[in-house]
């Protein structure tokens, strides 16, 4: 029997154009998954830090919380002081949150009556009432005032004059006496009243996070 042979139809081959073209459309489409997803890791990144930031604030704005700012650094101008010290003594008194104390201590610096008293007598504020430490610029622009008046009889001292803020000039005068007598300088372990001495430790630890948390605001 004569048989001839039959060929099997080779499967086309693509030409080598054509297979540069494959390669580099493969070429193109690994680059542009590469550059998405750079530009994905670049685009989450951004709002990472993004949401980090906003979380740091409301954390910051919770923890050590700071309000009439612009009152604080005109009073810190006005009576030579630390604008984070004001803040720091705000936020130690009251928390910036207003009231009336149990010992008659009013507003966002806790004054009493009477020492309010003394100070519009002594500035020349002779249209004060009462009601008016109420209001943050009053409040604030007296604490201020005092401060300032603590600082002058202590000679700068931060210490004594916060010590004297919250335990009376007074009583400041004879824990110094002591401590000259007893041959050393004033420090916080000369203060026997320990609701004092944390407030003095309170109030300076605070100036420092003011200063570094919100340097800004206060005008530092």
């Amino acid at each position: 029997m004569n048989t001839q042979a039959h060929s099997v139809p080779s499967r086309g081959r693509l030409s080598d154009a054509a297979l540069d073209r494959a390669r580099g459309r493969r070429r193109a489409l690994r680059r542009r998954r590469w550059f998405g997803g750079v530009l994905l890791v670049g685009v989450l990144a951004v709002v990472a830090v993004s949401v980090s930031g906003l979380f740091s604030t409301a954390v910051r704005d919770i923890t050590l919380p700071l309000k009439h700012q612009d009152i604080i650094r005109q009073q810190a101008a006005a009576k030579g002081l630390d604008p984070a010290l004001i803040a720091a003594v705000i936020y130690t008194e009251s928390r910036f949150d207003p009231r009336t104390s149990s010992a008659g201590a009013e507003g966002l610096m806790q004054i009493t009556p009477e020492t309010a008293q003394f100070i519009a007598h002594t500035s020349g504020g002779t249209a004060f009432t009462e009601s008016d430490l109420a209001t943050p610029q009053v409040n604030i622009s007296y604490g201020a005032w005092y401060l300032r008046y603590l600082g002058q009889q202590f000679n700068g001292n931060d210490k004594k004059m916060l010590a004297a803020y919250n335990g009376g000039a007074g009583n400041v005068e004879k824990w110094v006496a002591a401590a000259t007598a007893a041959g050393h300088d004033f420090g916080l372990a000369d203060i026997p009243f320990p609701e004092t001495r944390a407030y003095v430790e309170s109030v300076q630890r605070l100036q420092r996070q003011y200063r570094r948390n919100y340097a800004s605001e206060l005008g530092l």
